[in-house]
């Protein structure tokens, strides 16, 4: 049973800042939607539960990794919790990048569809391509400590947080899925994937300035 101390007052910025970098167009977002385009509403759900599954091998990974940090010295923690605020600041530069380009998500590219697949197919795709980003390793590692006190359990506390996760990325996914037969041309928008991308992109920027400045750990 979860304890009620998890949701503390770090929650709500760790709600925030995780829902933004849901929502922000990746990997993920880009292969929910040509499963979804390949294999209809089953594929694309199927695909998002999976990806969310891989949270929690990161946060199990990374959990290992505080809990070295943390019986080292505060100083090392102080030091992962600088990278990870630089790590959210240069998420934020890249989505602000983006959004200068103004490249639309690639949805019209998937739309045409493509051969009938196995079931387990969107399940491998969906689990290995989460499991095997490092990108989300590091993110893991770099972004999960600033919620995690010293105190913490941090296998429990970085599992819960994984939870939160997995719920928010579903929400979004699964929207997504539902999105791409209806909506099709709006995702593929030029101006919606420049504006999510400016709008995720200058919150991460604040909120990674923000743990940077922040003298005690978050």
């Amino acid at each position: 049973m979860i304890e009620l101390g998890f949701i503390d007052a770090q929650f709500i910025s760790f709600l925030v800042a995780i829902t933004l970098l849901t929502i922000s167009p990746g990997v993920d977002t880009l292969l929910v939607i040509r499963n979804t385009a390949r294999g209809g509403i089953r594929d694309g759900i199927t695909t998002s539960v999976a990806i969310c599954f891989g949270l929690f091998v990161h946060a199990t990974i990374s959990a290992l990794g505080i809990s070295l940090i943390l019986l080292q010295s505060a100083w090392a923690f102080h030091m992962l919790k600088l990278v990870g605020a630089g790590y959210l600041i240069w998420l934020g530069i890249t989505s602000l990048l983006a959004a200068r380009r103004g490249q639309p998500l690639p949805v019209n590219g998937v739309l045409a569809g493509t051969p009938a697949v196995s079931r387990w197919q969107p399940v491998k795709e969906g689990f290995l391509s989460n499991v095997l980003n490092p990108k989300t390793v590091v993110f893991y590692m770099a972004f999960l400590p600033q919620f995690i006190a010293p105190g913490d359990p941090a296998l429990l506390k970085s599992l819960w947080l994984a939870g939160v996760h997995f719920i928010i990325a579903n929400i979004w996914q699964i929207g997504v899925v539902l999105m791409v037969g209806s909506a099709g041309k709006w995702l593929a928008s030029a101006r919606f994937a420049q504006t999510l991308n400016a709008a995720t992109g200058a919150v991460l920027v604040v909120f990674g300035l923000r743990l940077a400045l922040t003298q005690r750990p978050v």
